[in-house]
This record gives C-alpha cells, sequence and structure tokens, in this order.
C-alpha cells in the first residue's frame, strides 16, 4: 500500500480544479456543493490518497461501504457516483471503466405524491408576484428551479409559445411549452423590469462596467 498523502498536497488543487469544471459545465451551485461534498469524502475515505492513485476497485469499494455502512438510499449513492465520473471523466481526463460488482443502495418502493389540479391552484393562489410566476413556469412549463431563476427574455418566444432551455440538465438545451395561463403575468413581469431598467438609465444608474477595449467596440452592451 501507498503511503498517504497530505491533505495540504491533495484537496486544496483538486477541488477548486472540480468546482472550476463543474461552473464551466453549467452545473448548479447546489449541484456544485453536494459533487464537491463526495469527492471530498471519497477522498478521506481512502485516506487523503489522491485519486490518481485509485480506480474503479477504489471506487466501487466506496460506493459498496455508502450502501453497507452508510445505508445511503439509491439516490444519493447515485448521485455519489455521477459526482465520481465527474471528476475522472472531466478534471483528471481518465473515464472509469467497468466498476464491478457495487452493492446497490435499494430503491424503496414509495408511490409519489402528486396534487390535483385544484390543489395547484390553492398553492399558486398562496403565492404573490414574481414568486408565484416562478411557480407557474415551473409546474406550467416543466421548468427546474435553476432554469426557472436563470431564464433570459432571448429564449422566450411568445409568437410560437415556446420557451428554450439552455444548458439544463446534462449540460443539454431543449424546447418547452409557455403555458397560456403564465403569458399575462410573464409579458407584464418584462414590461415592468424594463421601465425599472429605464428608469435606473435616466437616473445615471442601471450600466455595467465593462473593460475599456469592450465598452469601445460594444457600446450598448453595458446598458
Amino acid at each position: 500500500m501507498r503511503d498517504a498523502r497530505p491533505a495540504s498536497t491533495t484537496q486544496p488543487k483538486l477541488l477548486p480544479s472540480y468546482r472550476n469544471a463543474l461552473r464551466t459545465a453549467h452545473y448548479s451551485p447546489r449541484t456544485e456543493a453536494a459533487y464537491s461534498g463526495w469527492v471530498r469524502r471519497f477522498v478521506r475515505f481512502h485516506q487523503l490518497r489522491h485519486p490518481l492513485e485509485l480506480g474503479e476497485r477504489e471506487v466501487a469499494a466506496y460506493l459498496t461501504h455508502l450502501a453497507t455502512e452508510g445505508r445511503v438510499s439509491a439516490s444519493t449513492q447515485q448521485q455519489a457516483l455521477s459526482a465520481l465520473l465527474f471528476l475522472y471523466r472531466e478534471v483528471l481526463r481518465r473515464p472509469l471503466g467497468n466498476l464491478g460488482a457495487v452493492l446497490r443502495a435499494r430503491a424503496p418502493a414509495r408511490i409519489p405524491v402528486v396534487l390535483t389540479r385544484a390543489e395547484v391552484h390553492r398553492v399558486l393562489e398562496e403565492l404573490e408576484g414574481v414568486y408565484q410566476l416562478v411557480a407557474m413556469l415551473l409546474y406550467g412549463a416543466g421548468l427546474r428551479l435553476q432554469e426557472a431563476i436563470t431564464l433570459r427574455v432571448k429564449d422566450i418566444d411568445f409568437a410560437r409559445g415556446e420557451i428554450t432551455v439552455r444548458r439544463g440538465k446534462g449540460a443539454k438545451d431543449r424546447m418547452t411549452v409557455l403555458p397560456d395561463t403564465v403569458r399575462a403575468p410573464l409579458a407584464a413581469h418584462l414590461e415592468e423590469v424594463n421601465a425599472l431598467h429605464e428608469r435606473d438609465l435616466a437616473a445615471g444608474t442601471g450600466r455595467v462596467s465593462l473593460p475599456d477595449a469592450l465598452a469601445r467596440k460594444f457600446p450598448r452592451a453595458a446598458t
């Protein structure tokens, strides 16, 4: 067995690189935090050895440990696996091969809770303003939370009744429907924030600071 490396020579270099790779791939902050935690625990489980010294056998041993000793759920074990697959594929550039016989955590047989249409309406009625609008997009357009709050104006097509989701889960683009019930409140919201922006510009604020070269080349980009 190789000597364990001290944490100072592995984690300070490994984790920042890992987080940067996740951000480059447009993973959400919540996923970044969760995945980074799994990498940190994986390194600690193997006595602070650098992941480059480890491979399929050690990854399989850790995943089996999560199922047998940690008693995690199937979804939690899958998240740990996804975090480690990303580490080896995107950061270390050494994709994992066959993990062999990994003991899988049991997935409980649960019937999902599905709200009735009336219950959904009652939930939406308890919300106001932008919070209600976001909830309507989540329910009506099938958006994930991060997709809804980072939605851009140019990705909304009122004429076609479509929303383009850029780099959603798995860094993939997709099209979804713009529900009729969301059209009016969404248009009103866009009109309101545009008016607010115009007032800020008139007051001498509302502009974005740009490097001099970019400001000269794209004079309207700051607004």
